[in-house]
């Protein structure tokens, strides 16, 4: 069975509002895409049933303090965590690294070395360096070629020693779209014994994550990249996050995950996570039966959200090969990813391009105008912009379809990049 457009742009609300009398384009979803009505509903159900600060001595609390439970597990099973407690919540997956650069940082020593990329957004990059540079450590970065937009392992080789302890490695580009092999740098990186720490970010959305079968130490995503709200969420090996010193208050226990969950936190957004694989599970229970996989030992929710994500991957395939064949036939506009059509599984469907003179900021402008909405410039991916040599430039414009985005809205983006290319 195939995904039902209809029944799923319906869970929706915000795009059925419309722009100056036109419908609105959302293809900004890289930087953060809109909500089923499950999220906005557990949302509001959280605020108004159990709006209660968590373990105390009574009802509203202690409904709390298991909503909180249950986002745990959702994420777990999101992630196929082997428990709950290797899930931790944060306001984003910025300050859970920048966390996590002060809760591993005593764990190396002056002349150990990292690695880090070129293709990670600096949200897993510049925290590592501050780490680096505050402890005497050496980083690396591992290049990716700048015409296949993608690394060469052998690479990687080149930069791993007897002195690797840790490397910060980008699951999916959120800017070229590139899925990189993960499981394979992780396995050449734990024969050294060093930790590894992916940003799944921008993969998030777009793919099933095994975080078992990754073979990694830790793995980060931001629940509003995938149709929930903003959360970050972080998983860590259990007997590592166990291990590891936590910054913490005298009072709170020095158990996982909450030793890490510093302060309050947001149960409404906890909620809103547990909405957002519901809405998977919805997905998957009714449209991608197909797609649940048969892996032995996989939990239920695990199958159905994986399941989902699998039919999902396959319309954005569509979405994207229409989107770039389409990009690639406009004289001047060059792809910055894979453009190879039987290649779309090694990609996202986000997709930048750039042009002789174009003015990043301007095209966006101008589709703006129109009710269609993108992102220019960096998108925080520093190091991707300044590999590319585009940082004087004004970096790129990204446009970034997701599985409720229709081939209509696709064939209107590309008029219009068509319309302003031609008027220059």
């Amino acid at each position: 069975m195939t995904l039902d457009l209809d029944s799923i742009r319906a869970q929706f609300p915000a795009l059925s509002l419309t722009h100056d009398g036109r419908p609105r384009v959302y293809f900004d979803n890289p930087a953060g895409t809109q909500v089923p009505q499950q999220v906005l509903t557990r949302t509001t159900d959280a605020m108004v049933q159990c709006n209660a600060n968590m373990s105390g001595n009574f009802r509203t609390s202690r409904e709390a303090t298991e909503l909180s439970y249950q986002a745990h597990v959702a994420m777990a099973d999101f992630y196929n965590a082997a428990s709950e407690r290797e899930v931790v919540f944060g306001a984003n997956m910025t300050t859970l690294t920048f966390m996590m650069t002060r809760v591993l940082g005593p764990l190396f020593n002056p002349g150990d070395e990292i690695i880090c990329t070129h293709m990670e957004h600096d949200g897993n990059n510049t925290p590592w360096r501050i780490m680096a540079a505050e402890r005497g450590l050496v980083v690396k970065t591992l290049p990716f070629n700048r015409e296949t937009y993608e690394f060469d392992l052998d690479e990687l080789d080149s930069l791993i020693t007897e002195r690797t302890r840790f490397a910060a490695l980008n699951y999916s580009s959120n800017i070229l779209g590139t899925i990189n092999d993960v499981k394979e740098m992780c396995r050449r990186l734990r024969a050294v014994g060093a930790l590894t720490y992916i940003d799944a970010v921008q993969f998030a959305p777009h793919g099933a994550i095994d975080v078992q079968d990754l073979g990694c130490d830790f793995l980060v995503a931001s629940a509003y990249k995938f149709y929930g709200p903003h959360q970050g969420v972080l998983w860590g090996r259990e007997d590592l996050l166990s291990a590891l010193k936590a910054y913490k208050l005298s009072v709170v226990a020095d158990q996982t995950p909450g030793k890490f969950e510093t302060g309050t936190q947001s149960l409404e957004g906890q909620a809103g996570v547990i909405g957002a694989t519901e809405y998977l599970q919805w997905i998957g229970t009714t449209m991608a039966v197909a797609h649940q996989p048969s892996t032995a030992g996989l939990r239920q929710r695990t199958r159905e959200i994986h399941g989902a994500m699998g039919a999902m991957v396959d319309y954005e395939h569509q979405l994207s090969g229409r989107l770039i064949a389409g990009l690639q036939s406009i004289p001047g506009v060059q792809v910055r990813g894979i453009t190879d059509p039987s290649s779309m599984k090694r990609r996202v469907p986000t997709v930048s391009i750039t042009a002789p003179g174009l003015v990043p900021a301007d095209l966006a402008t101008f589709l703006d105008t129109h009710g269609v909405y993108v992102w220019n410039g960096h998108s925080y991916a520093l190091p991707v912009i300044e590999w590319l040599g585009l940082q004087d430039q004004g970096g790129v414009v990204r446009i970034g379809p997701t599985h409720y985005n229709t081939i209509g809205e696709v064939d209107t983006v590309l008029q219009l990049v068509q319309d302003f290319m031609a008027r220059r």
